[in-house]
């Protein structure tokens, strides 16, 4: 019997070494909670965005917007990004989460409540063309998978144009409006490309224009760019944004 335990005691080391592993493994899988290292002390959302100020500000080189109001990120828990159908997506976009979202144009600093979440608009600039909703979210030690984010910018034109088309560019699925009016939805699961997917053609009125979209993303990257093509399929840069 001693020549058996003796025998034994290797095959227990192993054991008892792969659970400490196990543990081991588990406590820093859970340390990193939605891309989010607990080790992290000097969590921000620079160098991707800073506050939005009052100065004229016209879209990039490119057409690209880059001055938005950003709500901090709904919980929509999702394991998968297929299931974005269009159907999905217009149900999880129309679903009402906090009073007047579709017409709200917020201030910096307003505070809505979804379920038990209270939630704060932010009015920023990014120095990309595209704006990069992951970084927001872990920037603010917010959820950065399982989300449901809601952007709404402020787009100012000299004079009514005609034939201009919304282009966007998102991770995952999204939607987007112009003046209170779908202009363009982008289903399935995929990754951001300038120009992935284009409106019909669309008026810019004289004045102030509202753009407000949505964007869901489970496991993933979030993203989005927005600007707008004129007739000719140029991209529009006499305009200005704001968020007021």
């Amino acid at each position: 019997m001693k020549i058996k335990r003796k025998a034994l005691l290797p095959a227990v080391g192993l054991v008892i070494s792969a659970a400490l592993g196990l543990q081991a493994h588990s406590a820093a899988s859970s340390a990193k909670i939605n891309g989010r290292s607990a080790s992290d002390t000097t969590i921000s959302i620079a160098p991707y965005f800073t506050p939005a100020t009052t100065k004229k500000k016209t879209p990039n080189a490119e057409g690209f917007i880059q001055r938005w109001l950003l709500l901090e990120p709904i919980s929509k828990p999702t394991r998968t990004n297929v299931i974005f159908t269009d159907s999905y997506l217009r149900t999880a976009f129309t679903t009402a989460y906090f009073p007047n979202q579709f017409t709200v144009i917020p201030k910096d600093g307003d505070k809505v409540s979804v379920g038990e979440q209270e939630l704060t608009w932010h009015a920023l600039e990014t120095p990309n063309f595209n704006v990069k909703l992951f970084r927001f979210a872990y920037g603010l030690r917010k959820p950065t998978y399982g989300v449901l984010f809601w952007a709404v910018t402020i787009v100012n034109s000299p004079r009514e144009i005609k034939n201009v088309r919304m282009a966007v560019g998102s991770n995952s699925g999204s939607m987007w409006w112009l003046n209170g009016k779908e202009a363009v939805i982008l289903s399935g699961d995929r990754r951001m490309v300038m120009d992935d997917c284009t409106s019909a053609r669309l008026t810019l009125n004289k004045g102030q224009n509202i753009i407000r979209g949505a964007v869901i993303n489970g496991p993933g990257m979030s993203d989005f760019c927005v600007r707008f093509l004129d007739e000719n399929g140029q991209p529009l840069k006499d305009i200005t944004i704001s968020c007021k």
